[in-house]
């Protein structure tokens, strides 16, 4: 069963978001979170409201087990540009882009250990 979660228009250019996302794909939810809160980065912060968000939603709707979850996917894709304009000399205008993105991340249950016998 996957689990998921999206966080729309978080204030950060997915570029910046997806070095983060990067490092946690595949690892468990414990580990995941221990990276993250290690991690010094804007982006880590919004990456871990959003893998709380899907442990949260693991728990209460599908009454699953938190350590026994991976990170299968976490995707960033780029969201609404704001798109401003800054006066430069000689009466032109320079454009300011401001970037957002939208974070999605999957849990899986993790297989069970073989055992032996």
């Amino acid at each position: 069963m996957e689990i998921r979660s999206i966080y729309r228009g978080a204030h950060l250019s997915a570029f910046k978001c997806r070095e983060v996302t990067r490092e946690i794909q595949g690892l468990t939810v414990s580990g995941a979170l221990d990276l993250l809160s290690q991690t010094p980065r804007k982006a880590a912060r919004f990456v871990e409201k959003t893998l709380r968000s899907a442990v949260a939603n693991a728990e209460h709707n599908a009454s699953l087990r938190a350590d026994r979850l991976l990170v299968k996917e976490a995707v960033v894709g780029e969201g609404p540009t704001l798109k401003r304009f800054q006066p430069k000399a000689r009466g032109s205008a320079g454009p300011i882009r401001k970037r957002t993105s939208h974070i999605r991340i999957i849990l899986a249950e993790a297989p069970a250990a073989p055992v032996k016998a």
